[in-house]
């Protein structure tokens, strides 16, 4: 699956807002799709990637030898899903943004999961 092809089908997931892919070592968007006037994909995009650097270097410091599945940031109205790339070595991770009304969590985690792993880097 190209990346243009993920960004679609995660776009396609119930509730989906807005989605990028990320390049957590530069903090740049390789693509993204969606957004609104109260989601800046490319200011959420680089945003996150602080987070995830946060969480690695948490991890190395508590000396746990293990991998990020995903990341949930729950908002009032919104789930934010960050989910590292196995296959990129952690260096892109998939950034999707969803309407908390009108999506279900545990479909959305799933679909990432299957878009990961269909994704050609």
């Amino acid at each position: 699956m190209t990346v243009e092809t993920a960004l679609k089908e995660a776009m396609a997931i119930d509730g989906a807002l807005g989605v990028a892919l990320v390049d957590y070592e530069s903090g740049m968007s390789l693509g993204s799709l969606g957004g609104e006037a109260g989601l800046d994909l490319e200011m959420a995009a680089a945003g996150n990637t602080e987070v995830v650097r946060a969480k690695i270097r948490t991890l190395a410091a508590l000396g746990m030898e293990d991998t990020i599945e995903d990341i949930l940031i729950t908002l009032g109205r919104q789930y934010h899903l960050i989910r590292p790339l196995a296959s990129s070595s952690g260096s892109l991770f998939l950034y999707l943004a969803l309407d908390r009304g009108r999506s279900n969590l545990a479909l959305a985690r799933h679909s990432l999961k299957r878009i990961e792993s269909s994704l050609d880097i």
